[in-house]
């Protein structure tokens, strides 16, 4: 292969999860399926809490930019992967790859920044009950997703950046189905000792740093729990922040998950596979998770499709008047 600076028109060849012929319809039909299920759920928790004035608290709040965060977080990924099983083309132009990887790390910082602020609510809510809405204030709310928002797109550039001063081989072959952060400075040929520095770092500061601070308001929570003196108390009390701590669980063990088998098969054909498991599934899930164990929600969703059904009966009704 030809070495030199990568410029506008070169492009990169993302060899996806299987190379197989016979495989690439069940995982283009398994991947759309997962997408279409990951924008229609997330969808509904933002149209249920923004239909509904009881839901327009400090916590739903965070859901619903949460869901927004999720369907942006798989669509920086999904789309490229199916059109280009779609068309049998494997090619994503440096531009691309470079703006695929920009955002997202932006909305991967984004989904890990917010599960920590709602576990700060949760803290709140459970530790300080009768002082929740004066802490929890809406300027507040506003400002640590402002907060929120600067800081991953701040680490995002930085990222994106210390990856175009590399150079890489003009044909390169991810073995990936997407521009992984990782997998291109493992690529490049020249030094990349500055953007494993830069790395490394932004894994243990915007990655651990919001990990132990979760740890630490649950530490609180559990003592506060347990402080209760009803059996009533302490289930209600746990069954306000048991659908954060399994979304908490799930994001982060899929993360942990992803770099341990990385680590141990050496594989990039099955790390890109288990990059899936926080790409797509956990996405994919967290409305269900929330969904199901909140009986605000469900009321939410229920009228909003109830909503949705009238209207379409109405709209049929005129269609047959007319």
């Amino acid at each position: 292969m030809e070495l030199g600076n990568l410029t506008g028109f070169s492009e990169f060849l993302l060899l996806g999860l299987s190379e197989e012929p016979e495989l690439q319809p069940l995982i283009f039909g398994l991947f759309l399926s997962m997408y279409l299920i990951t924008v229609f759920g997330n969808l509904l928790m933002i149209l249920a809490v923004s239909s509904d004035s009881h839901l327009h608290t400090p916590m739903y709040f965070f859901l619903s930019n949460l869901s927004l965060v999720d369907i942006c977080f798989t669509s920086t990924t999904v789309p490229k992967m199916l059109w280009n099983i779609q068309t049998q083309s494997k090619v994503i132009t440096y531009k691309g790859c470079i703006t695929q990887m920009y955002f997202f790390i932006l909305f991967g910082g984004l989904d890990n920044f917010l599960l920590t602020v709602m576990a700060y609510d949760r803290f709140v809510a459970i530790c300080h009950p009768l002082h929740y809405m004066v802490i929890m204030n809406p300027r507040l709310c506003g400002l640590l997703l402002l907060v929120s928002w600067i800081i991953s797109a701040l680490h995002s550039l930085l990222e994106s950046s210390m990856v175009l001063r590399l150079s890489f081989y003009s044909d390169l072959e991810i073995p990936h189905f997407f521009c992984e952060l990782n997998q291109m400075v493992q690529l490049a040929y020249s030094n990349t000792f500055l953007n494993n520095m830069v790395m490394y770092f932004g894994a243990v500061l915007l990655g651990g740093g919001p990990f132990v601070c979760i740890l630490y308001s649950y530490s609180k929570i559990v003592f506060s729990i347990c402080g209760i003196p009803s059996a009533q108390g302490k289930y209600k009390a746990f069954s306000a922040c048991a659908s954060h701590l399994l979304v908490v669980s799930l994001f982060y063990g899929t993360i942990l998950g992803v770099y341990f088998s990385s680590a141990v098969t050496q594989s990039s054909q099955s790390s890109a596979a288990a990059s899936v498991m926080y790409t797509v599934v956990t996405p994919m899930l967290n409305p269900f998770i929330y969904s199901l164990r909140n009986k605000d929600l469900k009321s939410a969703l229920k009228r909003l499709l109830g909503m949705a059904v009238m209207k379409g009966r109405l709209v049929l009704g005129l269609k047959k008047c007319t």
